[in-house]
């Protein structure tokens, strides 16, 4: 088994204790850091998507995975840095106003961050200023993801929409959501860019969103 296919297989089985020995290993062999990240552990975050979305695997074999990765991009991080690797954009994600709930957002974080994106995450019970104000720091932004949890702060998705375009950021960034009772419908009604119904569904609709 080469170095790449053993990082990958511990991001796939979530093997937290031994992927930041194996990212070490790999970098000393003289394996470049963009191929340790896109041919190993992103292209791992793929099969375990597709393995969510086929039921083969549930929430919590996902979230160890998405941890593991998580290991590995620390010890990459001032490598990918120095050999001048681009994440695919930056992703300001976070629960809106008057929702504490963080578990899907969490892992929708997790799945996006290992899709290869820079993740902002502005955690839950966020107004729609604060929306704001981090798209003001983060000029390069592409997408902002927003998840709403519960039907009394879906209206919430809206307001954040709506206070986005009123502050003449709208234009060049995708706005997607997401929650157990958004649907594609309601992401349609609020001027949402894109819907996605979890995790792994959202990582790939953020790739797609940023072409």
């Amino acid at each position: 088994m080469s170095k790449i296919e053993a990082i990958a297989l511990a991001v796939e089985e979530g093997k937290s204790k031994i992927i930041a020995g194996l990212v070490e290993e790999a970098l000393s062999e003289g394996i470049s850091a963009g191929e340790i990240l896109n041919n190993g552990m992103i292209k791992a975050m793929g099969v375990v998507g597709e393995k969510f979305k086929n039921n083969e695997i549930f929430v919590p074999e996902m979230l160890i995975a998405a941890r593991a990765m998580k290991k590995g991009v620390e010890v990459l991080q001032p490598h990918l840095s120095a050999s001048g690797v681009e994440p695919l954009g930056k992703v300001i994600i976070g629960t809106v106003v008057g929702d504490l709930h963080d578990i899907g957002k969490n892992l929708v974080a997790m799945m996006i961050e290992g899709a290869g994106f820079e993740v902002t995450d502005l955690g839950v019970d966020v107004p729609p200023e604060k929306f704001v104000e981090a798209i003001k720091d983060n000029p390069d932004v592409k997408i902002v993801a927003l998840s709403s949890l519960l039907t009394t702060t879906m209206p919430a998705l809206k307001e954040t929409i709506d206070a986005i375009e009123k502050a003449g950021l709208r234009e060049g960034i995708k706005i997607m959501v997401g929650g157990a009772p958004v649907s594609q419908e309601h992401a349609d009604s609020i001027g949402a860019d894109g819907y996605a119904p979890d995790a792994a569904s959202a990582a790939d609709l953020a790739k797609s969103l940023a072409i």
